[in-house]
């Protein structure tokens, strides 16, 4: 099994920056495809991006290319979203997911361990 528990959403202008973790435990998490799902009010939840088990090969959706990073830190068993540039439309409960196959054979939304979220409101 596996918790992950993200943290570091809130409110924040349009423009702005923030930084989402992912806190991971249980099986080895540095072998893991990392990924981050977005579900905002009312709407499916949705891709944002996902990182290999090495940081080598990441993945974005293209409402957030440009403006996202990824990222992992493998010693903490940590996965980061870096945020700018923010926009109203971003405003979603941000969920950390992982799965033990490579990030070349996971379908999007096909992850089989997920968090509890943590919601991230963009004002205009």
């Amino acid at each position: 099994q596996v918790q992950l528990v993200e943290s570091g959403g809130g409110l924040v202008q349009a423009g702005g920056s923030l930084r989402l973790s992912c806190a991971a435990s249980g099986r080895t998490f540095s072998v893991y495809t990392m990924a981050w799902f977005r579900q905002a009010l009312g709407k499916e939840r949705e891709f944002v991006s996902a990182i290999s088990w090495s940081g080598g090969r990441t993945d974005y959706a293209d409402s957030v290319k440009g403006r996202f990073t990824i990222s992992r830190d493998n010693a903490k068993n940590t996965v980061y979203l870096q945020m700018n540039s923010l926009k109203p439309d971003d405003t979603a409960v941000y969920y950390c997911a992982t799965d033990p196959r490579p990030l070349s054979t996971i379908a999007r939304g096909a992850y089989t361990y997920w968090g509890q979220g943590t919601q991230v409101t963009v004002s205009s």
